[in-house]
Order: structure tokens, then C-alpha cells, then sequence
């Protein structure tokens, strides 16, 4: 009755398939003579009771609001059963895999843009001289940024079409990425990073129903779980990326004192190319098909579809296959005026907004709550421990370092010569007459209540070392990093100081631990591989609601047991363990969320929940962090009982596993 007939019956009554809207074939080039006079719809234009022509809007005086809600339901079912058999003909093949690769870049970039807020921080802020006041901004501000963008972006997909929001918005990330590594001002590389997580902020929330809108619901779950690897590939290829580019210093260049290109800023460029690269792919592709049908676009939808199948026909070594879908059902639009009006009139009406607000209208209003209370949970304990794992296992390195200490007291040096490096040295109630600090770097090493008298300090380089309640008399420095921050309470009599050092000063020696943090991070991503390969194979097998809350109790579970973790190796391993466990969650969490929404609104809504998970990662970044080296029972007691608690939230949701797209 939907006017779509399958190619197997046609071949049972022995008669020759082939589309009523096209003529006649031809095997080299696969043009059809009259190639497209245009799909008819369900109702060939023509009103049918209680329904009016597309384009027009419906009369409350014509039906009831709840009996004209029934009416569109019972279409929007059958346009969804219509179009999950014309996906069956078109089956899965070349065109699927050429978008999964492109969708997978920018899922890519998402992933790297997590992770290059946590390794571009530390020498940046150095870089920049930010004060103690203004660090750990960086890696808020481009969480707000990717929250406000993936509740924009997603809602205006389902406005003006998943292709186009998708190119826009990863253009925009693209662009003040690269921009950013230019900047020199720290206020300014704020702004553009926090606008390049506004770009970013898309591409979860449209990735995945963009995806899913091209498979049958056989292949949904686990090509959608396939599509989720690309985020790991993009911690791996972050990491990776700073382990071999941010520790060569050597790799800059300087215009003047001004201007200043250390080896991190190379590293922020490398990290835009694959979002560049997915710009670029991206105008290849086509739009969704059954955007094209929501918004009654029955012409562009039939192209869409035609070219899908004979793309995939033409790679099955099938090209004489014909597309058989004749008419496609019509649904009842409202007309809307095209052009820059119609996007003004999109965002200034509160477009976006009314189609939030149907997020929590029957009969999705109860699995919108117990979605954004499981996104919410799941990104709380998730971003929560990321931020706590290797601040804790620098805290436990500190500690070692700091129980090597050397401590020197009452000693007196004359006319001696330091050419050599002084590292993690405390030296107390010293007297240093005519002595030499030449050519050396002093790492970790306070002096004490000392005395200097009559020395000479050439280029001296102090990374965190101080001067505390120091006497200097008569002391001359010469291009040395020595200045009052250094010299806490401590008094200098008739000394001078010429060609200081300016600015700060990067090595990447600096950071003794830099090496081992790119290593872990890797290695923690690199754990998620094995959970990311059973939660596609096992997505439709065992059902996604089993795996989101069964991974985010076994997740809280083995979060428990850091209390018991007292070294590194052992802090390491039950990250990679926690990493491995909790990947199955995020997955079965894009596909059901993806599956629950009519296509009118599976942006948006995946957009409101992906927009809750980067609030609680700001959240969880604050309050875990605050809490390093202070006490362990929060943060895990914390993280265990949210897990635990979204997981069993997570049951309650519907199992979308037989779903066709509505």
C-alpha cells in the first residue's frame, strides 16, 4: 500500500523490476532514459480525509490537536516501516563504508580535541606566563564551549539538514584551531579554543543519527558501535601526536621577542588536521535521506536513495540491479520560507527551542529524563576520574621525588665554580663567598636562610627553585631567570642584574614526569580497543540496554577498588581496566539514544544529552581535581556510586534493539 515492491517478488511472478520512474537502462554508464520525472507521493498530491496537500498548513478546525497527533503517528510509522524495507534494497555496502570513514574523522576530531586540552595546558600556560589565578581555565572554557555547541548544532540539524550543520560547524572547529596555535595572548587563545569546541560541539550529537539514518536496523547497532572506535583512534593519534612532538623544543622559532612558536603550537596545528580533513570529505556526501522525507523533500530523498543502492550494487558486481521504489509516503508540512529568511526566522523564533521542548512531550517525555540522568552519570564518573588517574599518579611521583631529597646544612663554599646541574636539593643556613654559577640549571633546589657574598651567577637557569629569606651581597647576574618571584623574602645589597631573562622559559625538562603522563594517557586509550571490538560484535546479540548497564555497574565496580591502589603501576593498570569496561556504556549509549528520537528530533535530543555530558564533565574536572592528593574516599566513593546509579537507570530504558527509524 506504500507503493514500494521488493525485487524478490517481482522475480517470482517472472516479471521484469523496474522503477516507475525511470525507462529503459544501460549497463556502462547507469543512466536511465527519461533519468527522473519525480517520486509521487502517498497521496499524489491530492488531500485524503482529515489531510491536507504538502506545503499547506492543517486546520485545527479539520480535526482535534489529539486526533490530528494520531493521524501523523500512525504516518510517521508507516513512512518509518516503508523506509526500513527501502533500506534492505538498497543494502550495506560502498556507500555506507565511504560515510563511515568520513563520519569517523569527525568523530576523530572530537576525540583529539578532548585530549589536546589536557596536553597543550601545562606548556601553554607556561608559555604564556599565566598565573596560578587564570590555569585550569583551558580546559573549562572549551568544555562550555562544546556544551553550548552540540545543544545548537544538534537542534539545528533537524532544521536545515545533518550534512550542512555537520560541514558548517566542523569548519568552524577547524579554522579557530588552526587559528589558535598562532595566538600569542593567553585571553585570546582562550576565545579561540572555546569557539573551536563550539564547532566541535556537533559532532556527536549529528555523527550518529546521521549514521544511523543510512542503515538498515539490522546493521544499526553494530556499525554504529564500529563508528564509536574513531573517537579511541583520536586519544591514540592526540597522544601519540604529543609524545613525539611537544617534548622537541628545539622545534620553534621566534620573530623578535615578540612572537614566540614553541614545538606545542606545531602540536595544536598537527591536532586540526583531522577535522580539516573531514571538511574536505564531508562535501562529497550526500544528506540524509529521511531528513529529506521529514521535511517532504520526496524528490531529493529518491535521488539520495537511488544513489545508495546503485553505488552498492555497482561495488556487488550487481550494476543491472534497478532501484524499484516508485512512491514514497507523504507527510503533512507546514511552509516555511526558503533563503536567509527562512534560517533567521529558524533562530530567532525559537525554533530550536519549541523542538527541545518535544523532547519532553509524550511519549519520549520519561526516557529523555532517564537518558540525560545516565549521559550525566556516565560523563560525571568518566571525566571525573580522566582528570583525577594522572594528577594522582603525578601526586604519587612527586611524593617519590620529594623522599630523594639531598639536604645540606651550615656549609660554606669559597671561591668554587658550579658548572654543573644542582636537581632536588635543599640547602640550609649556607655561606657562598666568590663562588661561580656558570652555565647551569638549578632543578628543585631551594636555598634556605643562605648567605651569598661577592658571587657571580651567568646564564642560570632555576626551574622550581626559590631563594628564601637569602641575603645577597654584592652580587652580580648576568643573563640568568633569577627575579623577585625567586627571591622570596630575601634581601640583596648593592647587587646587580643585567640581560635577565624574560618571560618563561620551556624546557622539557621542566616536567620529569611529561614522558610517562603522554604514555599513560596512551595506554589508557589504547584499553579501550578490546571493549570497543565486543560491544559491536555483541551490540545486537545481547541487546544495548544489557551492555549500557551492565558495563556502568562493572565500571563503578572496578572504580572501587583504587581505594586498594598505593602505587603507580597498579593505579595504571585499574585506569586501563576502567577504560576497557566503561567503552561498552558510551557505545550502547550513542546507538539507543540515536534509536529512541523520531528523526524530527534525534538530533536535538542527542544533542541536549551530549550537551548534560560535557556539564558534567566540567563539573567533574572541578570537583575530582579539587580533591587530588587530598583524600581518595570522595572521588572514588563518588565516582562508584554515580556509575553504579546511572547503570541502573539505564535498565529502565526501552530496548530499541527491534526499532525501525520513526
Amino acid at each position: 500500500s506504500c507503493g514500494y515492491r521488493h525485487p524478490d517478488t517481482s522475480e517470482e511472478n517472472g516479471e521484469d523490476y523496474a522503477s516507475d520512474a525511470t525507462e529503459g537502462h544501460d549497463d556502462e554508464d547507469e543512466i536511465y532514459e527519461g533519468e527522473y520525472q519525480g517520486v509521487p507521493a502517498h497521496s499524489d498530491g491530492k488531500s485524503r480525509d482529515g489531510q491536507v496537500s504538502m506545503g499547506q498548513p492543517v486546520s485545527d478546525s479539520l480535526r482535534e490537536r489529539k486526533e490530528l497527533e494520531q493521524e501523523r503517528l500512525a504516518e510517521e510509522e508507516e513512512l518509518a516501516q516503508q523506509y526500513e524495507l527501502i533500506m534492505q534494497e538498497c543494502g550495506h555496502g560502498r556507500f555506507q563504508w565511504q560515510l563511515f570513514f568520513v563520519l569517523g574523522m569527525a568523530l576523530m576530531s572530537d576525540g583529539v580535541e578532548v585530549f589536546v586540552v589536557g596536553f597543550v595546558l601545562p606548556s601553554a600556560e607556561t608559555d604564556m606566563c599565566v598565573p596560578n589565578s587564570g590555569a585550569g581555565w583551558l580546559g573549562s572554557i572549551v568544555y562550555l564551549g562544546m556544551m553550548v555547541g552540540a545543544f545548537f548544532w544538534g537542534g539545528l540539524s533537524d532544521k536545515v539538514g545533518r550534512k550542512q550543520c555537520l560541514l558548517i560547524s566542523m569548519s568552524v572547529n577547524g579554522f579557530f584551531s588552526f587559528l589558535s596555535s598562532f595566538v600569542q595572548g593567553y585571553s585570546m587563545f582562550l576565545f579561540c579554543r572555546m569557539l573551536s569546541g563550539f564547532g566541535i560541539g556537533a559532532a556527536v550529537p549529528i555523527v550518529f543519527p546521521y549514521f544511523a539514518e543510512f542503515l538498515s536496523r539490522e546493521k544499526r547497532g553494530e556499525h554504529l558501535s564500529w563508528l564509536c572506535m574513531f573517537w579511541m583512534i583520536g586519544g591514540i593519534y592526540a597522544s601519540a601526536m604529543a609524545w613525539l612532538i611537544i617534548p622537541h623544543y628545539g622545534w620553534s622559532f621566534s620573530m623578535g621577542s615578540a612572537y614566540q612558536f614553541h614545538s606545542w603550537r606545531v602540536f595544536v596545528v598537527v591536532c586540526a588536521l583531522p577535522c580539516m580533513c573531514a571538511v574536505v570529505a564531508l562535501t562529497f556526501m550526500t544528506e540524509s535521506p529521511r531528513f529529506f522525507l521529514e521535511m517532504g523533500k520526496h524528490d531529493e530523498a529518491w535521488m539520495v536513495l537511488k544513489q545508495v543502492h546503485d553505488t552498492n550494487m555497482r561495488a556487488r558486481g550487481e550494476p543491472e540491479k534497478v532501484f524499484t521504489v516508485s512512491t514514497i509516503l507523504s507527510l503533512p508540512q507546514y511552509d516555511f520560507s526558503l533563503g536567509i529568511y527562512c534560517f533567521l526566522y529558524i533562530i530567532f523564533s525559537l525554533q530550536i527551542w519549541l523542538t527541545f521542548m518535544k523532547c519532553f512531550q509524550y511519549p519520549v517525555k520519561d526516557n529523555t529524563i532517564k537518558l540525560a540522568i545516565v549521559w550525566f552519570t556516565l560523563s560525571f564518573g568518566y571525566y571525573g576520574l580522566s582528570v583525577w588517574f594522572p594528577d594522582v599518579i603525578h601526586h604519587l611521583q612527586s611524593d617519590e621525588y620529594a623522599s630523594r631529597v639531598k639536604i645540606h646544612n651550615d656549609e660554606r663554599l669559597e671561591d668554587f665554580t658550579f658548572n654543573f646541574t644542582l636537581e632536588n636539593q635543599i640547602h640550609t643556613n649556607g655561606v657562598f663567598i666568590n663562588d661561580r654559577f656558570i652555565s647551569m640549571k638549578m632543578k628543585s633546589v631551594t636555598f634556605i636562610d643562605s648567605t651569598f657574598q661577592n658571587c657571580y651567577f651567568d646564564d642560570v637557569s632555576t626551574v622550581g627553585s626559590l631563594f628564601k629569606n637569602c641575603t645577597f651581597i654584592e652580587a652580580f647576574f648576568y643573563n640568568t631567570d633569577i627575579d623577585d618571584s625567586k627571591l622570596v623574602g630575601s634581601r640583596v645589597i648593592n647587587s646587580s642584574f643585567h640581560h635577565n631573562k624574560t618571560g618563561c622559559q620551556m624546557t622539557f625538562d621542566d616536567d620529569y614526569s611529561a614522558y610517562w603522563v603522554y604514555f599513560v594517557n596512551f595506554l589508557g586509550t589504547l584499553a579501550v580497543l578490546p571493549g570497543n571490538i565486543v560491544s559491536a560484535l555483541l551490540m545486537d546479540k545481547i541487546g544495548r540496554l544489557s551492555m549500557l548497564g551492565g558495563s556502568m555497574v562493572l565500571s563503578g565496580i572496578s572504580c572501587f577498588f583504587l581505594w586498594f591502589g598505593t602505587s603507580e603501576s597498579m593505579m595504571i593498570f585499574m585506569l586501563c581496566l576502567y577504560n576497557g569496561l566503561s567503552i561498552s556504556a558510551w557505545n550502547s549509549l550513542d546507538v539507543v539514544t540515536a534509536e529512541l528520537y523520531s528523526t524530527d528530533r534525534r538530533c536535538t535530543g542527542f544533542g541536549f544529552c551530549n550537551a548534560l555530558c560535557k556539564l558534567a564533565a566540567v563539573l567533574g574536572n572541578l570537583i575530582f581535581g579539587s580533591l587530588v592528593g587530598i583524600t581518595k574516599a570522595i572521588p572514588i566513593l563518588l565516582a562508584s556510586a554515580v556509575l553504579v546509579g546511572g547503570g541502573l537507570v539505564g535498565l529502565r530504558l526501552p530496548d530499541t534493539r527491534g526499532n525501525v527509524l520513526m
